[in-house]
């Protein structure tokens, strides 16, 4: 068995409304995300390539949102870094950061960005080129 990509212990895991665990532990490691209960029972899996991972819009730093193949969760990690050295869960950047480059993808929210070509008319302008946001 590999080395776990990412390690999480201490998270709440919920569903909805309803608190699965308050001590749970997150674990991505060979291609697949699992969620399990503070005794290693296994809550959902999936593979990271049908995970989201995403920051809920309100709500404080330490939660993450994770679709795993259609089903939601809310994961609450610490809302910081710990210090070198230091125990303590991961924050939930971390996390979102981990599953995205899990699954291939860039971390970095600036690659949604791309560079567009620029049409005649704004080039006498002395516009060359154009950011445009990739959704």
């Amino acid at each position: 068995m590999a080395e776990p990509e990412f390690t999480a212990t201490g998270v709440r895991i919920a569903r909805r409304l309803r608190s699965l665990t308050r001590a749970g532990r997150v674990r991505i490691s060979d291609g697949r995300l699992e969620l399990l209960t503070s005794y290693g029972t296994v809550i959902d899996s999936a593979p990271v390539s049908a995970v989201r991972a995403s920051r809920p819009w309100l709500g404080p730093d330490g939660r993450a949102r994770a679709d795993l193949a259609g089903t939601r969760y809310l994961l609450t990690l610490s809302d910081r870094d710990p210090a070198p050295g230091e125990p303590g869960p991961p924050a939930a950047r971390r996390f979102i950061e981990a599953v995205r480059r899990a699954a291939g993808a860039a971390a970095e929210p600036s690659r949604r960005w791309r560079e567009v070509a620029v049409p005649n008319p704004l080039r006498h302008a002395g516009l060359t080129s154009l950011w445009v946001y990739r959704r």
